[in-house]
């Protein structure tokens, strides 16, 4: 057997519920072990333990592990396994990379660490063959780049190619394409079959897609709340998969089928001015750009998000081009397009954290009260990320909540359990650490953490990405009752076009930096007019989404 769990127990190390509880499994040698499972059901903290690795404020209590017959959790054995014997792939590629080392030196560097490559012209031999074995360029420009000058997709594949740097015999895999495009996850997962297709690497395999799962698995255990609750032989007939589980088109292309009605968008009053971000339209020492025809969405005039002729660029490098849209009060907005379109640039520029190289960004007020902090704010994709590991859920909401209006400690503790109860959270969470919440409880905190300065609108990136379908839809609830309980404008950035559909009143596709497409949601998603928005949406059997009249 090559790795083999025996009763594993983790909990929080301040004492309380475990959040694996007596796990046993076993991984042969060249099988792949699929876990499914909700978010929150201990999923990644097995997977952890293949590694010998427990989250911050965690700890093990009981158990053992084994892989290769050594323990991941020693750390002279440690050492001879990670990277060598099992490799870790995660969901988020900026976690494998270093910004400030350019690709071709880290993949180069882990080859000289980890494999018997002999000299410098052996480990560029293999540094080119592992790029070209992940369909990237092997050329010296591409070498040289830094992390931050690829795409989603291509940091993907670059910290796949880390992990077989030494052709390791297992691989875990949590979540390898939850943060990608339908196009750019087919795509990998296609890259995955083919480094397990040998029969002699096996692989532990965490993901929400069930049916993707059980597609390329031999054997499948699903968690809940900690414990592994079935487990059996990967065998899913379409006749008895559960509802809303991908179809055999779905698990070649990654579409979703889904349906959504027009919801028409409601009157604003008429404006005040705030900005939130602005650039000098004299500036001409920066890249030219090129000026595509602008798109632009809801009335021209009237409260909500002003955005005209928008540039931004990462050092030199243009990333958007002239985008103009008119964002309503009250509307819910969806912006969709491939990895590396630009939509998280877009989104760092609406809540005023990337400054624009020219044009601006401007909230006009709705007439409703606001609060003292900037009336756009950003909801990152990456929750565990934008919360403090050592500061507990009480202190990440009574901080800002003291600063915003000079409350005492006990009326900011009291908000703070009235914004947990917005976000369908109990009071029984003020005294947790991020580590010791679910990946859904996360992003409910860091959601109540953003209300607390009162926004007008919240930019919404990836916020479900890495959530289980149920908790997803449960967190997409949550923003349709935040936004007609508070008159809140959302803008969604999602790869999920099930959640376009079903929420978005008006979508707007990015392609290489520009506004290609945008309208009312059923207009785009039935008619699309741009092969961009056709690419985002072609599968083999039909259409990906069903939209109503």
């Amino acid at each position: 057997m090559l790795a083999e769990i025996s009763g594993l127990t983790v909990g929080p190390a301040a004492g309380g519920p475990p959040v694996l509880r007596d796990a046993s499994l076993s991984v042969p040698a060249g099988q792949v072990l699929g876990v499914v499972g909700r978010s929150g059901s201990g999923k990644s903290s097995l997977a952890h333990g293949l590694l010998g690795h427990v989250r911050p404020g965690l700890e093990v209590r009981a158990g053992t592990v084994r892989v290769a017959g050594l323990d991941p959790f020693d750390r002279a054995d440690t050492r001879r396994l990670r990277g060598r014997v099992v490799s870790f792939l995660g969901q988020d590629p900026a976690s494998s990379l270093n910004p400030a080392l350019r690709i071709g030196s880290q993949i180069a560097e882990a080859v000289r660490l980890r494999s018997t490559a002999a000299g410098e012209e052996g480990v560029r031999a293999r540094v080119e063959e592992l790029l070209l074995s992940v369909r990237l360029p092997a050329d010296r420009n591409f070498r040289r780049r830094l992390p931050r000058e690829l795409s989603g997709g291509q940091a993907q594949r670059v910290a796949l190619a880390l992990a077989l740097a030494a052709r390791p015999g297992l691989l875990v895999l949590d979540e390898p394409t939850s943060g990608l495009d339908p196009v750019l996850a087919d795509g990998m997962r296609g890259l995955l079959a083919e480094a397990l297709a040998g029969g002699d690497r096996a692989a532990l395999l965490v993901s929400h897609a069930s049916g993707w799962t059980a597609s390329v698995a031999d054997h499948v255990v699903r968690m809940e709340g900690g414990r592994i609750v079935d487990r059996g032989v990967s065998q899913m007939p379409l006749s008895v998969r559960p509802a809303g589980a991908p179809t055999a088109g779905d698990l070649r292309s990654g579409g979703v089928r889904a349906a959504a009605a027009d919801v028409p968008t409601a009157d604003v009053p008429r404006p005040e001015h705030v900005p939130v971000a602005a650039a000098d339209a004299s500036r001409a020492d920066g890249p030219r750009l090129a000026n595509p025809q602008a798109a632009a969405v809801g009335p021209v005039t009237g409260g909500g998000l002003h955005v005209r002729d928008l540039r931004a660029v990462h050092g030199r490098v243009p990333v958007l081009h002239d985008v103009s849209l008119t964002l309503p009060a009250g509307s819910c907005i969806a912006v969709v397009g491939a990895s590396g379109s630009g939509k998280t640039t877009l989104a760092r520029c609406l809540a005023g954290l990337h400054p624009p190289y020219r044009g601006s960004v401007e909230w006009r007020g709705d007439g409703a009260r606001r609060g003292r902090g900037a009336p756009v704010q950003l909801v990152a994709q990456d929750a565990r990320g934008a919360l403090n590991p050592r500061e507990t859920v009480n202190a990440a909401l009574t901080r800002p909540l003291r600063g915003m209006r000079g409350r005492s400690a006990q009326e900011a503790s009291d908000a703070a359990v009235r914004l947990l109860g917005l976000v369908g959270l109990e009071a029984d969470v003020l005294p947790r650490r991020p580590g010791e919440l679910s990946g859904g409880q996360r992003q409910r905190v860091a959601l109540a953490r953003t209300l607390a300065a009162e926004p007008r609108a919240l930019v919404c990136d990836e916020i479900t990405s890495a959530l289980d379908p149920e908790t997803a839809n449960g967190v997409l609830d949550l923003l349709d009752s935040l936004r007609w309980t508070l008159g809140l404008t959302v803008v969604m950035v999602t790869h999920d076009l099930t959640a376009v559909a079903a929420r978005a009143e008006q979508v707007v596709v990015l392609d290489e930096g520009r506004v290609v497409e945008a309208g009312r949601a059923g207009r785009v998603l039935v008619n699309p007019e741009h092969p961009a928005t056709r690419a985002l949406l072609a599968r083999e059997d039909g259409p990906a989404l069903a939209v109503p009249e």
